[in-house]
């Protein structure tokens, strides 16, 4: 998992072939006054879901983890708790993995919580259960798919 602001950016976009493009794509559009949607920006290999979902309790939110791609979840708007967990601590699996949909869930606890503001961005990989749109209200905020 990694945390950062837009403005660093550049920092870790040798992680991965596309995360500068996404990151430069970003950057350079009002994505904010975009309407929701998907935004292909390579296909199913790199796209980005613009959403304004509502938030909900901690303890409503569940671990979800994917195979197939990384998540980048970039607030645009509003405030955005995210959980994490290590996947070696989890152990209550609700959902087995569903490849179709690129996910499994589990429902316990986060062990830590970062709050993200409008410009701030985390980074989970597959080994990384996170529980996003924790909070209070709607927020708008783009979860960007990276193919692995």
């Amino acid at each position: 998992m990694i945390v950062s602001d837009l403005r660093q950016s550049a920092r870790i976009e040798s992680l991965h072939p596309l995360f500068k493009t996404v990151f430069d794509y970003v950057k350079s559009h009002d994505l904010l006054n975009e309407p929701c949607g998907r935004i292909e920006l390579d296909g199913d290999r790199l796209f980005i879901n613009n959403v304004n979902p509502e938030c909900v309790a901690a303890e409503q939110q569940v671990l979800e983890v994917h195979h197939q791609y990384i998540d980048i979840h970039i607030l645009l708007e509003g405030e955005e708790t995210i959980g994490w967990k290590p996947i070696e601590d989890c152990s209550n699996l609700t959902k087995p993995y569903d490849a179709d949909a690129d996910c499994a869930l589990y429902t316990e606890p986060a062990s830590a919580y970062v709050k993200l503001r409008p410009g701030q961005f985390m980074i989970v990989w597959p080994e990384d259960p996170h529980a996003p749109v924790i909070g209070e209200g709607k927020i708008r905020k783009l979860i960007v798919k990276v193919k692995l």
